[in-house]
């Protein structure tokens, strides 16, 4: 079994290789924490959002699509609370020079004690089988019940030494718990700051000196969608509760962004924001919970590989909050968040603006700001979700190793693979044809070169779902042979009836 690490390494070499993500501004040694999307990762990124899309506006007829502007006014960013305070705790190490987040390091240190718990919890299911109690184990077990005890006191701590803005007590417990640079494994921080997370740039011809001219790259899509909610509420003749959807690029000065595509400095969110009556909030709250899990579940991923995270900490506009998470290679990390805004986005907007954010409920004969639901996914982080879910490396009867990306076929960046037996006799004119029937409803690729086997790894290896092959035989029976790539079988089919056989797996 491979390690996590070196599956992660293999993983992201995998995506460079076959064109799905690369380093962005690669040939002047990159940028940090910056990626672009490669032939076949901007078919699979299309894909997601699309599917993702359908399932919230064209399967939603009380949901309608929004795409706002990047830049906005700044008075926005005052009135949402980011210019204020949407920041992170920064601290430095002295001797290795490296930035860090404070609550990052926090966090991984109680990511290393979970894993203990975890550890423990495998050994004893092993031992009792059917007949293992996970929650009466983590109650009656000596040791995990105080690894327990220690996390709820480090994050309990810490989430309270951040909203009191206690950056002495943050750094403190750093020390307290022996918390070294992963670089240098020295000790010796600086003290915790807080650090603005927002891009800021100019406006306008002329260089100014005040402020005037400065806006912001936005650090979320969502302000965009709250701005916007008198002009839906109008155009689209919409009525509560309805939801506004939005796909869009959003950017964040990350004090450290790793782990690949996970955390970068400029990312893509999927989101929609539900305007609700108030008091029916924790209703629709639990509503698109439920809704949001069936989705990722609907794409055939193990369902062990998510949970939910509810949130101790809640942000100053939240009255409920859950995480997805998913398991990544570095273990349960946030996928999508659930939040229950309250009526804090419009009110805040209402009152800096001066323009009334309501809405008239003819039912109730009197008017009100909405409450909001929120549900937001990463696009990025989706898509992360999907290539390590995928990637395996798979031994064969021979002996032999064929790397494969199990990817869902309605996800697929190539649908099939026309391939051409040999190049001669006839068998590439052929292939074109059918080449040209079926890329009119799928995304195809047509390779000719290389032995059939080596083009059979390669469609397994970028994730392509069938492999049809043209070969003599095509020529007098108007047959093809598909391959299936998970299974590998095959089977003839006519060329007839190709297309329907291939809709039949999506």
């Amino acid at each position: 079994m491979i390690k996590q690490e070196d599956f992660f390494k293999k993983l992201v070499a995998h995506a460079r290789e076959y064109g799905y993500v690369y380093p962005s501004s690669d040939i002047y040694d990159g940028m940090s924490a910056v990626y672009d999307y490669g032939p076949y990762g901007v078919e699979l990124k299309n894909n997601i959002r699309q599917y993702w899309w359908q399932s919230m506006v064209q399967f939603h007829e009380n949901i309608v699509g929004l795409d706002s502007a990047i830049f906005m006014h700044p008075t926005i960013w005052k009135a949402s609370g980011h210019v204020d305070a949407f920041n992170d705790p920064l601290i430095d190490n002295k001797e290795s020079k490296k930035r860090y987040r404070a609550d990052v390091l926090i966090e991984d240190y109680v990511s290393k004690v979970e894993a203990k718990v975890e550890k423990e919890a495998q050994k004893a299911a092993k031992r009792f089988g059917d007949a293992f109690d996970r929650a009466q184990f983590e109650e009656t077990h000596p040791r995990v019940s105080e690894y327990r005890r220690q996390i709820s006191e480090i994050t309990n701590r810490m989430n309270t030494s951040l909203e009191n803005n206690d950056l002495a007590d943050v750094k403190r417990l750093i020390e307290e718990l022996e918390i070294a640079c992963p670089v240098s494994g020295s000790r010796n921080w600086t003290d915790v700051r807080q650090f603005n997370l927002m891009f800021s740039t100019k406006m306008g011809s002329l260089s100014q000196d005040d402020d005037s001219a400065v806006v912001y790259l936005r650090p979320e899509t969502a302000q965009g969608i709250f701005v916007n909610f008198l002009n839906v509420l109008k155009s689209s003749r919409m009525k509560v509760p309805f939801g506004i959807a939005q796909v869009g690029k959003a950017f964040r000065n990350e004090i450290v962004a790793r782990q690949f595509i996970f955390r970068m400095r400029e990312f893509e969110q999927m989101e929609m924001q539900y305007f609700v009556k108030p008091g029916s909030e924790m209703e629709w709250y639990d509503y698109w919970k439920q809704k949001r899990m069936e989705w990722h579940l609907s794409l055939g991923i193990d369902a062990g590989k998510f949970r939910y995270h509810d949130h101790e900490k809640l942000s100053h506009y939240a009255n409920a909050a859950t995480d997805i998470e998913f398991l990544f290679p570095f273990g349960f990390k946030e996928l999508e968040g659930i939040h229950s805004r309250t009526d804090f986005d419009l009110s805040a907007h209402q009152q800096f603006s001066g323009k009334k954010m309501q809405y008239f409920d003819p039912e109730l004969n009197s008017s009100y700001v909405p409450y909001v639901v929120e549900t937001s996914i990463g696009l990025d982080r989706m898509f992360l979700a999907i290539l390590s879910d995928a990637y395996q490396e798979e031994k064969l009867e021979d002996g032999s190793v064929r790397t494969v990306l199990r990817i869902p076929p309605k996800l697929a960046p190539v649908k099939a693979a026309v391939l051409p037996l040999v190049k001669k006799d006839g068998l590439p004119e052929k292939a074109r044809e059918v080449m040209d029937v079926l890329k009119t409803q799928f995304h195809c690729q047509y390779d000719e070169k290389d032995a059939i086997g080596r083009r059979y790894r390669r469609q397994d290896a970028i994730g392509t779902p069938f492999a049809i092959t043209i070969d003599h035989q095509t020529l007098s029976e108007n047959s093809v042979t598909l391959r299936e790539r998970d299974s590998m079988k095959q089977q003839r089919v006519d060329i007839e009836s190709l297309t329907t056989v291939i809709h039949q797996n999506f």
